[in-house]
């Protein structure tokens, strides 16, 4: 199966925009359920103003936060997908010009600069971005694409710890705790808390993203991985950080855990948090057409 890279273009184009505009299910879901256990009138109040602002940004085609962030673009190549070396380059120039045009022709701001000089392309791309993963899964036909526009509020909010191994899992959970009362209201709580343990420093950074950008009502697929997001979820939601940061017990929707073997003498953990504002959109691409969803 061979997919045209204008189709690739035309989705990659699409789903920044769609990532922008409509937020996921599952994240209006987890907006009520916190506002149904929240404890503080403060919080509540703070929440339902979030909840109208969703409501409002969706029904009038705006964005949902004038954060466009950076666009990161995760490819699952499924079941069929022929894709050579210079198949391979082809994709990653297609939705690269999708970016370049959701940008111009939508239009979008472009939050992307130079690391050192600050300029700014007003493309929402850069050296080596977007940020483009490319992966294999045999569960489905076709190419997938996620698009994640990671905002700074919560790219900001990144840490790695290389942890001692005889401190254990306590070790971790210290960790995760003091980075969440570190973030306090600069990652517009309530987050959804990206945990990666395990790997070298760079996979363990790339779990904890991965983590923080899988929907919520999913669960690590370790048991003992899934165990500490449970444990860690209620923990993060006893800290009174709350909405914004203004107090409350809605701190966070989730803790989510991802983990990788580690050396004998290592135990890296990384913590990325995802803002209230839990942005993704996806696409399935296959000759007959494209399917989007989230």
């Amino acid at each position: 199966m061979r997919i045209d890279p204008q189709a690739i273009e035309s989705a990659a184009k699409e789903l920044y925009i769609r990532a922008l505009k409509i937020l996921p299910d599952d994240v209006k879901q987890g907006f009520a359920a916190l506002a149904a256990r929240e404890t503080s009138a403060t919080a509540k109040e703070v929440l339902g103003t979030m909840i109208k602002n969703i409501a409002v940004a969706e029904a009038t085609d705006n964005l949902l936060c004038q954060d466009t962030g950076i666009p990161i673009y995760n490819v699952t190549i499924g079941r069929g997908v022929e894709l050579g070396a210079a198949d391979g380059v082809a994709l990653k120039a297609a939705i690269r010009r999708g970016c370049e045009r959701a940008t111009r022709e939508h239009p979008l701001r472009s939050s992307i600069v130079h690391p050192l000089s600050r300029q700014n392309a007003h493309t929402s791309c850069g050296i080596e971005v977007p940020v483009i993963d490319i992966d294999v899964a045999e569960d489905f036909e076709g190419l997938k694409i996620e698009m994640i526009p990671k905002g700074s509020g919560s790219e900001n909010n990144s840490w790695l710890k290389m942890a001692v191994p005889a401190d254990g899992t306590d070790a971790v959970k210290t960790f995760v705790v003091d980075c969440v009362l570190d973030a306090g209201g600069r990652t517009c709580p309530p987050t959804i808390v990206g945990v990666g343990v395990g790997g070298t420093a760079d996979l363990c950074v790339h779990l904890a993203k991965r983590a923080a950008i899988r929907p919520l009502g999913t669960h690590c697929a370790d048991p003992a991985g899934a165990a500490l997001e449970d444990e860690l979820s209620a923990a993060v939601n006893l800290l009174g950080v709350g909405p914004q940061g203004l107090g409350g017990d809605s701190t966070a929707f989730a803790v989510h855990v991802e983990l990788a073997a580690t050396h004998i003498t290592m135990n890296p953990v990384a913590v990325n948090m995802q803002c209230h504002s839990a942005r993704r959109a996806s696409a399935i691409i296959t000759p007959e057409g494209v399917r989007y969803g989230f």
